[in-house]
């Protein structure tokens, strides 16, 4: 009864993780790649605000640490692909200008463009080292960084190093719950709410940094008027 009503029946966020990580453990040659293209979607401006590639990463870090996935090639893959999402993300605002402000699908996301604008220009350089940790203005801070004119050097260095600290933060919470069950065969649904309620911490820890430091922005605005 339970597989006919699933029949047409939308799946779940939780049921799309489930999915690929078992796909990823069964099939751990093809981790690396796989994780690469969900960090460059995830990196890609708006899109990245679709795709649920934080908490793929995370339970793929208990992959990593239950033994099922080497750490190497899933690593590589999230930092290529995290840099190849930016730097596309990137170009595009340089190329296009500031005419992406007034077009689709920027112009649907008005309030998040502005608080990354602010933050841009406050940070510069950091913001592109820090903004990919920072939850609701991640996937478009290399667009706003190439419609405001940031070079292409000084932009390449803090994407790549951003880049590197980034994939690492996602993967060792996974790892470290999953080393702290000990040896495990499979993840099942119990390991995949815990991995889910641990990058739901981190979000909105990343999202209260974001809040304060664009808040300390705007004060800092209003008192120098």
């Amino acid at each position: 009864m339970a597989s006919i009503r699933s029949i047409g029946r939308r799946p779940r966020l939780q049921d799309i993780i489930a999915h690929v990580a078992d796909f990823i453990a069964r099939h751990g040659i093809w981790a690396g790649p796989i994780v690469g293209v969900l960090a460059f979607g995830e990196s890609l401006a708006i899109v990245g605000l679709l795709i649920p590639a934080t908490t793929l990463m995370l339970a793929v870090g208990g992959l990593i640490g239950a033994g099922l996935v080497e750490a190497v090639p899933v690593v590589l893959g999230t930092i290529v692909g995290a840099v190849i999402g930016d730097w596309v993300s990137y170009e595009v605002g340089r190329r296009i200008g500031h005419r992406a402000y007034y077009r689709w699908p920027l112009n649907r996301h008005r309030g998040t463009v502005a608080k990354t604008r602010l933050f841009f220009r406050r940070y510069g350089f950091v913001s592109i080292l820090f903004g990919r940790f920072l939850g609701p203005i991640r996937a478009t801070v290399p667009l706003v960084a190439g419609i405001m004119g940031m070079g292409p050097r000084p932009f390449q260095i803090a994407n790549i190093l951003s880049a590197i600290f980034w994939a690492p933060s996602l993967l060792v919470p996974g790892y470290i719950a999953a080393r702290s069950m000990g040896p495990i065969e499979q993840l099942n649904e119990g390991h995949i709410a815990a991995f889910g309620l641990g990058m739901t911490v981190m979000t909105f820890a990343g999202m209260g940094i974001a809040g304060w430091v664009l808040g300390g922005g705007k004060r800092r605005e209003r008192v120098a008027r």
